[in-house]
């Protein structure tokens, strides 16, 4: 990537344990029309949930594929989260959204955020979703019923080592109140976007 197409627009990168409500609050912020927002659409090697479209709400791509772009470098970032089940950005998705003059939104794990924050410190804002205690945290993926009972505590055990990332975000927001969450986010990025 270019310098000149790094100026084009502002990376929003929005991290948390999974179940923190960081996709709701993502989805409401590209509803903004001000923000002028588009979703960064990451690459996963893991299967589709539900009924998830490729090109729409993921990239899927076979863990064969996924590591055949690492080794070409065509990742911003990339992570691999569970043993064979990789996530990752494509540099061209970056590109896609820069041409058309918007500014990108990332709903992606802490890692993978912190990567991006590093790699473009000034055009990234970057904040770290907290949920109220990882007792809810645990309530609110049972809710879901996407997963079982070992998924479900495997990422309750990885919230707590991520929360312990939380500081080295650009700002935190505790998602304990859904309408407040949003309006802080909100706040947060408008600003960011026109600073």
């Amino acid at each position: 990537m270019t310098q000149q197409t790094k100026k084009q627009g502002k990376l929003i990168v929005f991290s948390a344990p999974s179940g923190s409500g960081k996709t709701t609050i993502v989805r409401h912020l590209l509803k903004q029309n001000t923000l002028n927002l588009e979703f960064s659409i990451s690459a996963t090697s893991r299967e589709k949930r539900g009924t998830e479209v490729d090109g729409k709400d993921y990239y899927f791509l076979s863990a064969k594929d996924f590591k055949s772009k690492i080794k070409a470098e065509e990742f911003l970032e990339w992570e691999e989260v569970y043993r064979d089940n990789f996530y990752g950005t494509l540099k061209t998705e970056v590109e896609r959204i820069w041409a058309q003059g918007k500014n990108v939104i990332f709903d992606i794990d802490v890692s993978g955020g912190l990567r991006i924050k590093r790699k473009f410190p000034d055009e990234t804002l970057a904040i770290f979703v907290k949920p109220p205690s990882i007792d809810e945290l645990k309530i609110r993926l049972k809710k879901r019923k996407t997963e079982s009972e070992d998924k479900i505590n495997m990422r309750v055990a990885k919230a707590s080592a991520e929360l312990a990332t939380a500081p080295l975000f650009d700002t935190i927001i505790v998602n304990d109140d859904l309408d407040k969450a949003l309006k802080s986010a909100e706040t947060l990025v408008s600003n960011f976007i026109n600073s």
